[in-house]
């Protein structure tokens, strides 16, 4: 459950909603390989049972669940690991959750980030984003080219940001190993077949350097 697909959608919820766990279950038969469980309020009884609750679904799928910046609801669950903000919290959340939890770093346009996070210990990093986001309508987007840039750091790398089925295509090819999606997928009227779409775009043959 820790060790990671070689590429494919990364899919983050965007909760609280009352179907969540419904959605997120289309989702994970779509083919999502990499959950993540997005949810900023503080009702921690409802965030910790519906982490739960995802942390069974992630497991009847194989698929390692991450919890966003939250390393104590990771440990509670059971989840594959955590994503954070910066890598500061890398040696808090493996201490936490083992040495082979999966933990990934933000690192937004900053290569040097990026460099940072992995001689930390970072699992994976992300970057973005890439086009406009109704996540985060007010990022810049980041240079294309910080994929190619970052070919050499030894983990996967996470694009994110704006991300559908019609763009994603581009960032495969400049070497994305996941792409991220919220909206494309959570917002999508057919969840399942707007996951399918995404996966689709990464060929088959693909495998991490």
């Amino acid at each position: 459950m820790r060790s990671f697909p070689s590429h494919g959608l990364y899919a983050i919820t965007d909760g609280p909603r009352p179907d969540l766990l419904d959605v997120v279950e289309r989702v994970l038969a779509g083919g999502a390989r990499l959950l993540q469980y997005r949810d900023d309020t503080n009702d921690q009884p409802r965030r910790r049972a519906e982490a739960r609750a995802l942390q069974q679904s992630c497991a009847a799928h194989g698929v390692p669940l991450l919890i966003d910046a939250d390393i104590e609801l990771a440990h509670a669950v059971g989840a594959a690991g955590v994503h954070l903000a910066d890598h500061d919290g890398i040696a808090a959340a493996r201490a936490r959750l083992g040495a082979e939890a999966i933990v990934g770093v933000a690192c937004g346009g900053s290569l040097e980030r990026a460099r940072a996070a992995v001689a930390a210990g970072a699992s994976y990093v992300s970057f973005g984003v890439f086009f406009p986001s109704p996540t985060k309508p007010l990022a810049a987007p980041v240079p294309m080219d910080l994929l190619r840039q970052s070919a050499t750091l030894g983990v996967p790398r996470v694009a994110i940001g704006g991300i559908t089925p019609e763009n994603g295509g581009v960032l495969v090819d400049a070497g994305a190993d996941y792409l991220a999606a919220i909206s494309a997928v959570f917002g999508s009227a057919d969840p399942a077949a707007a996951t399918r779409r995404i996966a689709h775009l990464f060929p088959s043959e693909r495998v991490l350097p």
